[in-house]
C-alpha cells in the first residue's frame, strides 16, 4: 500500500494514495484544523514557535545548553516532554484530531538527544520518582505520554521512529522503549529521507535492522521532493520489501508520477485474450 504525507488537503483525495497523512501540527509550531479523510499527524515535542516564545520549556543538557536550532545538530527546537501544560495541550490536539478522523500519527516523540533533559522539571521529577536509573526514568516518562495519547485515539495509532535501528540507540537517544511502545501503538513509521536516492543499499540495511529491532508492524516513509522519478520508484520498490506500507513525503505530484510509472510497468507485456 502506498500513501502520502502532505500539507495540502486536496492531495488526500488522489486515487494513487491509499493512506494520507495530513500535518495538523508541525515542527515550526504551525497548526491547522484536522480533516476527516486523513491520518492526522501531530508533532508532539518539536515546536520552533513555542521554543522561541517560551524558552523555559526547552530541554537543556547537563551543561545548560538548550535543544534549539542554534545548536548545529538540531534541525528544529524541542519542548521538554515534562512541561505539563504543553504536554496537556498536545494531548488535547491529539484528542481533537481523533474526534475528526479517528487515526493519529504521533511525530517527534521523545527527548532530543541522550544528554537531555536536565531542566529543573526533569531533575525534580527524577529525584521524586522510584527510579534509580535516569535512562529508565526517561523511557517511562515517554511511554506514559504515548499511553495517554493512545487513550485519546479512537482509531489507529502510528508512531514515528528516528531511523536508527542499532540495538539500544533509540532508548539511549530519545527515551524510546520499543518493546513497551509496541504494546501501545498499531504501527511504527520510519522516515528514510534522501534528496536523490541514487543508491538504495542503505535503505535495505536500515529497514532490515528495524525488522529485528521492533516487534510490531512498521512502514517506511520516503522523501519525494525534487527526486528523480526512476530513483524514487526504485527506492519505493526496495522499501516495499520490508515495510508494511510505503509513504511519500511532501511532494505528492512526484510520488503520483512514480506510482503511475509503477502501474504502467506492472501492466507492460500483459495480454488479454488471443492475439
Amino acid at each position: 500500500m502506498y500513501g502520502v504525507v502532505t500539507r495540502n488537503a486536496e492531495e488526500l483525495d488522489w486515487p494513487e494514495f491509499e493512506t494520507g497523512f495530513y500535518e495538523v501540527k508541525d515542527v515550526t509550531g504551525r497548526h491547522v484544523d484536522p480533516v476527516e479523510n486523513a491520518v492526522s499527524m501531530v508533532s508532539c515535542f518539536g515546536d520552533n514557535a513555542t521554543a522561541g516564545t517560551d524558552p523555559e520549556l526547552v530541554p537543556v543538557d547537563d551543561d545548560g545548553r538548550p535543544a534549539t536550532r542554534e545548536r548545529q545538530y538540531f534541525d528544529w527546537a524541542y519542548i521538554c516532554p515534562l512541561a505539563e501544560d504543553y504536554r496537556n495541550g498536545v494531548l488535547t490536539v491529539v484528542e481533537t484530531c481523533s474526534d475528526v478522523s479517528g487515526d493519529v500519527r504521533l511525530d517527534d516523540v521523545g527527548f532530543p538527544r541522550a544528554e537531555y533533559c536536565h531542566c529543573d522539571r526533569c531533575t525534580a521529577a527524577f529525584e521524586a520518582s522510584a527510579f534509580d536509573d535516569w535512562q529508565a526514568w526517561r523511557a517511562d516518562a515517554i511511554t506514559s505520554f504515548v499511553a495517554d495519547a493512545v487513550d485519546r485515539i479512537d482509531g489507529k495509532t502510528y508512531l514515528t521512529l528516528y531511523p536508527d535501528p542499532y540495538p539500544g540507540h533509540l532508548y539511549e537517544r530519545a527515551g524510546l522503549d520499543l518493546d513497551a511502545l509496541a504494546e501501545l501503538v498499531d504501527e511504527f513509521v520510519v522516515p528514510l529521507y534522501d534528496t536523490a536516492y541514487e543508491t538504495t543499499y542503505w535503505i535495505e540495511t536500515i529497514a532490515a535492522g528495524f525488522e529485528d529491532a521492533v516487534d510490531a508492524p512498521f512502514s517506511i516513509e520516503l522523501y519525494a521532493v525534487n527526486v528523480d522519478i526512476e530513483n524514487l520508484l526504485h527506492a519505493a520498490e526496495v522499501a516495499a520489501e520490508y515495510g508494511e506500507d510505503v509513504f511519500f513525503g511532501y511532494e505528492a505530484s512526484n510520488a503520483r508520477a512514480a506510482l503511475r510509472r509503477l502501474d504502467a510497468e506492472d501492466r507492460d507485456g500483459v495480454s488479454f485474450g488471443p492475439e
